[in-house]
């Protein structure tokens, strides 16, 4: 006799069973050409004769993939870290205060959220080089860290929401400063949100195309995007296996930073939930 719960366990995998298939899919897909030998790539046989592994050493070699990791770790962290610091006292402020022209702040973060950063390319490359950081991974970061601080402080400032005020009253009650409430009382009931909005700025950053092909020119200071871009464009013959490669190696640091922070993900998630 099988049990209720096993039965709805049963009925639950069967349903999510489609859902997973159709997102492993092209994960699949890339990794079965990541290994197959060049000359069996564009055959119509689904299982390679034989796994090359030595492709991945050869595609890191020959495109220069590490120094490309490198760089697409620096400017994602800038990014990431910049906009969080930026957006804590801003959500903060937001949040606990209110002050003439709230509503309207609030209304031009949303309304920034819908202009495409390819919009304001051409005058975003003309600013750079006019103080000379073309080419400035750091410049790339910052400009990364601008395009995210809106979203950044609209979901911080709904997660600060959600924390009830009574909680700050009471350490102002025993003498905490507004600054030590801040950080010892606030920020820690904060940490899932904080991680929520890190792990989406960190994504953006990472693959972003646009702006970091504009910037960047010396295929030194290339991210990872466009290092895979230079695998396809301008080549009279695109070696897929290493295309694929590439792409799979550089899913692989996004992939470590949603395990590493799963716990808070799925806590930041729900506590927005609830609100």
């Amino acid at each position: 006799m099988i049990s209720p719960k096993l039965k709805r366990t049963f009925i639950a995998w069967a349903l999510l069973a489609p859902l997973v298939v159709v997102t492993l899919f092209p994960f699949a897909v890339m990794f079965l050409t990541a290994v197959k030998p060049a000359q069996e790539v564009l055959t119509p046989s689904w299982w390679p004769s034989e796994f090359r592994w030595r492709n991945f050493y050869d595609m890191w070699v020959a495109a220069g993939f590490g120094q490309a990791l490198v760089n697409s770790l620096r400017v994602s962290l800038i990014a990431t870290i910049g906009a969080i610091l930026v957006s804590i006292p801003a959500a903060y402020a937001m949040s606990r205060f209110r002050f003439a022209g709230h509503g309207a702040f609030r209304h031009f973060l949303l309304v920034s959220q819908m202009i495409s950063p390819i919009v304001l390319v051409l005058g975003l490359f003309r600013l750079l080089a006019s103080f000379g950081l073309v080419e400035s991974l750091n410049a790339v970061g910052g400009v990364y860290m601008a395009f995210n601080i809106a979203f950044t402080v609209w979901m911080l400032q709904s997660y600060f929401d959600t924390i009830p005020r009574d909680l700050e009253e009471a350490s102002w009650m025993e003498g905490g400063s507004r600054w030590l409430t801040l950080r010892k009382v606030f920020l820690p009931l904060c940490v899932p949100a904080i991680a929520v909005t890190a792990i989406f700025t960190f994504i953006n950053a990472w693959n972003e195309f646009v702006v970091a092909l504009t910037m960047l020119r010396s295929q030194e200071s290339y991210t990872l995007p466009i290092q895979v871009f230079s695998l396809v464009a301008g080549r009279y013959t695109v070696e897929w296996h290493y295309v694929m490669a590439a792409t799979l190696v550089a899913t692989v640091p996004v992939a470590i930073l949603f395990v590493w922070l799963q716990r808070y993900l799925v806590r930041g998630l729900a506590l927005g939930a609830v609100k």
